[in-house]
């Protein structure tokens, strides 16, 4: 019998994000889940919902709530945490190398570090140096792993794979599939896992 699969829709950007990408593989593995990681640009979402930004920023209400949230959260998963001087950051470049190497056994520690430079160390993970040097420690052709990250062909696979999203009515992140049905939040994860196992049992 094939392993059940989840689905994992992210953005570097995405506070939310953050929490479940730190835990999901660990967590999938636990239950015998296969994962996927789906890189995606939330901005074009938001804008097609007639946001600008992050509704964080929008409402002042939800956004300092979220800031003491996160505060929570972080201290509940044992996470490093420190509020980003840039909200939401761009993250173009991290998520076109994500969804380059979305099946390369790195992915998963390419997507922890880099939410760990935003979220923890509040560093441009925008910049062509921030992802050299992350690569590099991770002993992977930094180079080569970027030039195929910017090539015309990865850059409107990310297009495309935002318009999937777009098409599949997801409308924040994290987003998480399991087949047809969907879950949203990072406090949905142990959701989409536990239907995941049930599925493949049913």
């Amino acid at each position: 019998m094939n392993a059940p699969t989840l689905d994992f829709w992210f953005d570097f950007g995405s506070n939310y994000s953050y929490l479940s990408a730190m835990r999901i593989e660990q967590a999938a593995a636990a239950h015998g889940v296969a994962l996927r990681w789906q890189p995606f640009l939330l901005g074009p979402v938001f804008r097609a919902l007639g946001w600008e930004t992050s509704p964080f920023v929008l409402q002042k209400e939800k956004g300092d709530y979220v800031w003491k949230d996160m505060v929570r959260q972080c201290r509940k998963y044992g996470l490093p945490w420190q509020r980003p001087s840039n909200f939401p950051r761009a993250a173009v470049l991290p998520l076109r190398i994500a969804l380059a190497g979305a099946g390369q056994p790195w992915i998963g520690e390419f997507c922890r570090r880099t939410m760990r430079l935003n979220f923890a160390e509040d560093r441009d993970i925008d910049a062509p140096e921030t992802m050299a040097r992350l690569l590099a420690e991770m002993d992977l052709p930094a180079h080569r792993v970027i030039d195929e990250a910017l090539s015309d062909a990865n850059k409107l696979r990310l297009r495309r794979q935002t318009e999937t999203a777009m098409e599949k009515g997801i409308f924040g992140a994290p987003t998480f599939f399991v087949g047809e049905e969907m879950f949203w939040g990072n406090d949905r994860l142990d959701d989409a896992l536990a239907f995941a196992r049930a599925q493949a049992g049913a």
